[in-house]
């Protein structure tokens, strides 16, 4: 009974990322649509990347190691990121047209909050079982912080696909990961998993979505007109997340 409250409260930290897909409902123009929303979830990435997951990484990683070595590793992690979501980027079809650039990008960001949800799931669960209070207010905090990463997956994937079921399919599963973080930590990691795990496991995912923020979503908005509209929706994406950091830093 424990443990249900912990799994309830992460599964709504998880599932908070299908509110992003309300923005598929919006009557607005198919390119404002895209433009807007890629910006905004690159904003968010790479946010995330530098005010979330670094600094988090190196806080568990010190942890375990010296101060030399774990900027080291960090930085080394942080490579390994990259050039698994260069691997994907070159194993993923890169069709011409736009929709099959769109579906790319939307699968792309898919599996990078997928890879991002499972550690967060895992730290989710594990702060509310020691600290219920603590728990509830991380969730809150992680359920802003993931609507708009599902605006990154359900965007570009309805732009592609037309369809709001697959949009919303691809999102869940994006989702789901977060729960299924805790599911792993209640069965075994809870103790097997320490700090360096942890900390290597979110330099790596920093990597990829650097990547996917810089090299997929960032230049695939800027393709549309009106760029100085895309840098405004670029850096509100990025002040949004700052926002979340800040609520997830004061609990």
């Amino acid at each position: 009974m424990d443990n249900i409250l912990p799994f309830i409260l992460t599964s709504i930290a998880g599932l908070s990322t299908l509110l992003g897909t309300v923005f598929i409902f919006f009557k607005i123009s198919k390119d404002k649509l895209i433009k807007y929303a890629l910006a905004f979830a690159s904003g968010v990435m790479i946010s995330v990347s530098f005010n979330d997951l670094i600094p988090e990484s190196l806080n568990y990683i010190i942890t375990s190691i010296s101060k030399d070595q774990s900027f080291i590793l960090l930085i080394i992690f942080i490579f390994i990121g990259i050039i698994i979501a260069f691997t994907l980027d070159t194993i993923i079809p890169n069709k011409n047209t736009e929709n099959k650039k769109l579906y790319r990008v939307g699968v792309f960001s898919a599996l990078a909050i997928i890879i991002h949800n499972l550690p967060e799931g895992i730290i989710t669960y594990l702060s509310s079982t020691q600290n219920l209070q603590l728990g509830i207010a991380l969730t809150i905090a992680i359920a802003l912080h993931n609507i708009p990463e599902g605006i990154s997956i359900s965007v570009p994937i309805y732009s592609a696909t037309k369809s709001k079921k697959t949009a919303i399919l691809y999102t869940l599963i994006s989702a789901m990961a977060e729960p299924v973080g805790a599911i792993l930590a209640f069965t075994f990691l809870q103790n097997i998993i320490n700090d360096l795990i942890m900390g290597l496991i979110l330099a790596t995912t920093a990597g990829i979505m650097l990547y996917i923020g810089i090299f997929e979503l960032l230049p695939t908005s800027f393709k549309y007109k009106e760029k100085y509209k895309t840098i405004v929706f670029f850096i509100i994406g990025f002040i949004f997340m700052i926002i979340s950091h800040i609520l997830m830093n004061k609990f």
